[in-house]
């Protein structure tokens, strides 16, 4: 078997498919965060009292898919204002026309598959709570960008199905081609009584050899890919969050490898001895 053109050969192939799918937990990732980033806000009456708006602040965040809450009173909307405008308002017009508010937003990975119906019950129950006047949020953006995902999210998952189908025959075809060469080997073998099992077992051990070498070399070629773009584009794709999904993808390149490889191997040498 011509080991270091079939192991080229599978590692390029599983270089691709590690790449896609480095970009298909990103995308998620980033995805993931935009939607959390959304923030609904609950206008509160401009007379409510602080025990008032923290007892709804508590109600809100007994909800499992809450992931945080933020209580702005009056005052702190005033120096949020006044800070972003320049100067003290308050003090030019005589009093404090802002009204206090909750600050809510959502952990994305624990709403059910239902989230619109989930968000829009939200909405009506808090609005009804005593003390609030209303439930605002830019719902154009979270539907677009929720359709958005959704949509990136399965392109990416059939074109990694793709890439997956064609790594298959590719790394099949490598295989067999190695594998041609060594069929007067299979006969001669055959020829002198060896058994099945004997004469798949030595191609076996090599093509599970190829098949960890490549996927090793392929996760190396892609943590070296990834830390170029870190540097080169400044993107944050080297902090400590990411490495235990680069470590899960590297070892599945490294079983999607031995497997395919195995695979192929025993369905040619089998090939070869039946019709011999």
């Amino acid at each position: 078997m011509k080991k270091g053109a079939t192991i080229l050969g599978i590692t390029l192939i599983l270089f691709m498919l590690g790449l896609l799918l480095c970009i298909e937990y990103h995308s998620y990732r980033i995805s993931h965060d935009a939607q959390e980033r959304i923030t609904y806000k609950v206008d509160l009456s401009p007379d409510v009292s602080d025990s008032l708006a923290l007892a709804i602040k508590g109600r809100i965040e007994q909800r499992d898919y809450i992931k945080h809450v933020d209580y702005i009173s009056k005052e702190q909307a005033a120096e949020i204002f006044a800070g972003e405008l320049g100067e003290d308002f308050v003090g030019f017009i005589g009093y404090n026309p802002l009204y206090p508010s909750l600050m809510v937003n959502f952990n994305v990975s624990l709403l059910p598959d239902n989230s619109t119906e989930v968000l829009d019950r939200f909405c009506k129950e808090v609005g009804a709570e005593d003390g609030v006047t209303g439930v605002a949020y830019q719902e154009n953006i979270v539907v677009e960008l929720r359709e958005d995902f959704y949509k990136l999210t399965w392109f990416l998952i059939v074109l990694m199905l793709v890439l997956v189908l064609i790594s298959v025959v590719l790394i099949g075809s490598l295989i067999r081609i190695a594998l041609y060469a060594q069929r007067e080997t299979i006969r001669t073998m055959r020829m002198v009584g060896a058994t099945t099992g004997f004469i798949m077992r030595p191609f076996l051990r090599r093509s599970i050899a190829c098949g960890a070498i490549g996927g090793i070399i392929a996760s190396a070629l892609m943590v070296l890919a990834i830390w170029i773009c870190a540097n080169e584009f400044q993107l944050s794709l080297t902090a400590q969050e990411h490495w235990t999904w680069y470590i899960i993808i590297a070892i599945t390149l490294v079983v999607v490898g031995i497997i395919i490889s195995w695979l192929a191997t025993a369905f040619t040498v089998r090939h070869h001895i039946t019709k011999n």
